[in-house]
């Protein structure tokens, strides 16, 4: 599986798997994510791929708890189920429940900086042909509309070529740390109704334009796709260029 992409400089060729069969609750499993990226700065955890399929949790940037309606669209999450979240790395409000499947690379690194803008292109494209093994038309790039905007979207085409058809499958963040990175990713497979309406009441108490309908899921594009086959896809886009293990899994996973 070949990933069009310029690989970043210092991807490791060897990652542990950690499959976290068990959420730790909407809090926990984004502060998870943050003690692992110390754990690697550390030198206490190795490159490593950590899957789980989380909570119904909306995850805000920084940027959102400084404008006027962020309680509204705090309580607009929690009247929808969410929990709100506000997360340290960029971006505008995503939603993502169990009809999705979040992945975190973290890496010790001694220079984490550098090629970071590869690392979002790199992984666009990887998780893009890893969507496309499992029957998705997908591509990399902004579609007009979209909720959390990034030049770096992974989405589907309804139609081929036809980019104002396309929906928004993939959200990523990153995070970077003296000596150790953190590259999220949350791939929507299943269930997208949920989110477009928990990111409707959202972006408009934000007073953020949007298009709703460039909210969707891997399913919508292809029906019965779940998330088995989406992970088992994406692992072996990892394996084109690196070797995977097992890892250790995080208490209560």
């Amino acid at each position: 599986m070949n990933i069009d992409a310029p690989r970043p400089p210092g991807l490791s060729e060897s990652l542990s798997v950690i499959n976290q069969q068990t959420s730790l609750g909407a809090v926990a499993d984004l502060e998870h994510a943050i003690t692992m990226l110390h754990e690697a700065r550390a030198g206490q955890l190795g490159p490593s791929l950590r899957f789980y399929i989380p909570q119904p949790t909306v995850a805000f940037g920084q940027r959102d708890t400084r404008l006027p309606g962020f309680e509204a669209a705090r309580q607009a999450c929690l009247d929808h189920g969410f929990t709100p979240m506000v997360r340290r790395a960029g971006g505008r409000a995503a939603a993502y429940h169990q009809g999705c499947l979040v992945l975190d690379h973290i890496e010790p690194h001694s220079d984490a900086i550098a090629g970071s803008k590869k690392r979002f292109a790199f992984f666009a494209r990887l998780l893009a042909t890893a969507l496309g093994s499992a029957g998705v038309d997908a591509g990399v790039g902004e579609i007009p509309g979209e909720y959390c905007p990034g030049e770096y979207t992974v989405h589907g085409l309804r139609s081929p070529d036809r980019l104002d058809t396309a929906l928004k499958l993939v959200g990523t963040a990153q995070r970077v740390v003296s000596g150790a990175w953190l590259f999220s990713s949350s791939i929507v497979v299943a269930d997208s109704a949920p989110l477009r309406a928990v990111l409707a009441d959202v972006y408009a108490a934000l007073d953020l334009e949007w298009n709703p309908a460039t909210a969707g899921a891997a399913e919508d594009l292809v029906p019965g796709l779940g998330l088995d086959a989406v992970k088992t896809a994406i692992l072996s886009a990892y394996a084109a260029y690196a070797g995977l293990q097992a890892g250790r899994v995080p208490t209560g996973g």
